[in-house]
């Protein structure tokens, strides 16, 4: 199936591996920033021609492989009747949050398509514009329920594993409602152009190997062969992914998305070769000397030279003080090897 994935890029030099970062546009960029001078965070979110607009920037100043919608992970809450506010300095807030069990079972179901046809619009407009492929996104279930439960906080989430230690027939319900949304929300975004997917379930480092499948992957499983179904590739990124290669590789995901824990050639001895692998450079190097970030890259490149599914990526995110030559030089590094 990363034959499919790679033909959905469709990168122009096919003896490189094709580039894209996470969070390709965000403070790193100064034309961002201005920006983020004159608008809130929601409304670059809710307004599509802010949204595609921002989508494009890294695309037109930096010319990545391609595209990665703007949005977040949590709009899909505004389906369930929630409220998003993007505070300056803090994480995403959700309100109401959940508080107990019977508030998941009053939860309203408000029609996808028309909750969240911002981010269609936003689709739309981004393919006017765009000559390389665009790939959509939502969160991973168990991540978006813990938004749900405590909001932004502390990275260990105490009430979201005192909720489905206590009462796990009602996590369930509430991960089963998130999951069917998911599914809803991705079909949108296919319809509307994107030509591959990425599952963020963030936080799944924090459940103990039983519950990995219990509340996270049988539920990724599900959107992952929905997504499928519409022939459309599938990425999945975790904290901590290197820890459960393996256990990732059963849900046959067409790609996963590495963490820099590990070295992503000891990684591919542990992932079939019909899925794809993407990393898995440690996103703080960017903040070193330029002539490191070369060094790295190129043998983080040959180490993976024979790999015909191969996506050189970041670890995780771009960080927000990264100097942005420091970026070109990456990517220049990657495009010159």
């Amino acid at each position: 199936m990363s034959d499919l994935l790679l033909r959905a890029l469709k990168c122009k030099n096919q003896e490189r591996p094709p580039i894209w970062l996470m969070r390709q546009a965000g403070r790193y960029l100064p034309e961002y920033r201005a920006l983020r001078q004159r608008h809130s965070l929601w409304e670059m979110f809710h307004v599509p021609e802010l949204a595609a607009e921002v989508t494009l920037l890294p695309i037109k100043l930096l010319e990545f492989d391609a595209a990665i919608l703007f949005s977040d992970i949590l709009v899909i809450l505004e389906a369930l009747g929630a409220k998003l506010d993007f505070p300056e300095g803090k994480g995403p807030q959700v309100s109401p949050l959940l508080k107990e069990p019977k508030d998941i079972y009053s939860l309203p179901s408000l029609p996808v398509s028309e909750t969240l046809d911002y981010v269609k619009k936003t689709i739309v407009n981004v393919k006017k514009e765009l000559k390389i492929p665009l790939i959509g996104f939502c969160g991973g279930p168990f991540t978006v329920a813990s938004y749900f439960i405590e909001s932004s906080g502390r990275t260990d989430l105490p009430k979201t594993k005192e909720w489905l230690y206590k009462d796990p027939a009602s996590f369930h319900h509430l991960l089963e409602i998130i999951t069917s949304a998911s599914i809803d929300y991705l079909k949108m975004q296919i319809e509307a152009g994107v030509q591959a997917i990425q599952i963020f379930d963030s936080w799944i480092n924090v459940l103990s190997e039983p519950h990995l499948w219990e509340f996270s992957f049988k539920y990724l499983e599900r959107i992952f062969k929905a997504v499928q179904a519409q022939k459309v590739p599938v990425t999945v990124f975790c904290r901590g992914a290197s820890l459960v290669a393996e256990q990732l590789c059963c849900l046959n995901p067409n790609a996963i998305s590495f963490d820099w824990q590990k070295p992503l050639s000891a990684l591919r001895s542990q992932v079939p070769l019909h899925i794809a692998i993407q990393g898995n450079l440690d996103p703080h190097l960017l903040k070193a000397p330029r002539a490191i970030i070369r060094k790295e890259a190129q043998k983080l490149l040959s180490s993976m030279a024979a790999d015909q599914g191969f996506i050189f990526n970041l670890g995780h995110g771009v960080l927000p003080d990264t100097p942005i030559e420091h970026v070109r030089e990456l990517i220049d590094a990657v495009k010159s090897a």
